[in-house]
């Protein structure tokens, strides 16, 4: 993957020693992102994380997409707990051993540093180089996954805003009108 400078200087730190806070860092000769970056798309995406797993449940709602098969094929999703379970497996596919547990006391379970240094048997600076280290490998697996990365986050919640159809012939959606489907009436509990 190509990064960018304009995609990584609105993430990285302004106090970064590595890159200045430009987000990009010379290494063998070639510009790739700084640790600051990876942990700032992790920071973005556990914040929302967490916001869907606080959120009540009777506030989730379905989602209708566009199937990426093409034609009229329309699927629905609730983005929400897909996320969450896209955020957790991911983590625990790309973890260590020793990562993952600091990973679900500290930030699933939500143990301070105090309680984790505690029970995992860790002095206080393991402690938090692992907790950086963390952050910055699954920012990093975060942006890069392939094909449906979990960040940018406004792509995974509502899909690509971009054209897939680059050429002006025939193919795409506008080559064929598409008829407006009958209505239905969709039967909805009342909830006490």
């Amino acid at each position: 993957m190509e990064w960018t400078r304009s995609e990584t200087i609105g993430l990285a730190s302004v106090k970064c020693v590595h890159c200045r806070g430009l987000g990009l860092r010379e290494a063998r000769g070639r510009l790739v992102p700084c640790a600051c970056v990876f942990r700032s798309i992790f920071r973005a995406c556990y914040a929302r994380f967490r916001k869907c797993v606080e959120q009540e449940k009777r506030y989730s709602r379905v989602s209708l997409e566009y199937s990426p098969r093409g034609g009229r094929r329309i699927t629905w999703g609730m983005k929400n707990e897909e996320y969450i379970a896209d955020f957790y497996l991911v983590s625990r596919r790309h973890l260590t051993p020793e990562e993952w547990e600091v990973f679900r006391y500290h930030f699933l379970l939500g143990a301070d540093s105090r309680l984790c240094t505690r029970k995992l048997k860790i002095d206080r600076g393991q402690f938090f180089h692992m907790v950086y280290r963390i952050e910055a490998k699954l920012g990093r697996v975060f942006r890069e996954l392939q094909p449906y990365s979990l960040y940018p986050l406004d792509e995974y919640f509502y899909g690509r805003t971009e054209n897939p159809w680059k050429g002006g012939g025939d193919e795409g959606p506008a080559a064929k009108p598409m008829r407006a489907a009958p209505a239905q009436r969709i039967p909805v509990k009342k909830v006490a």
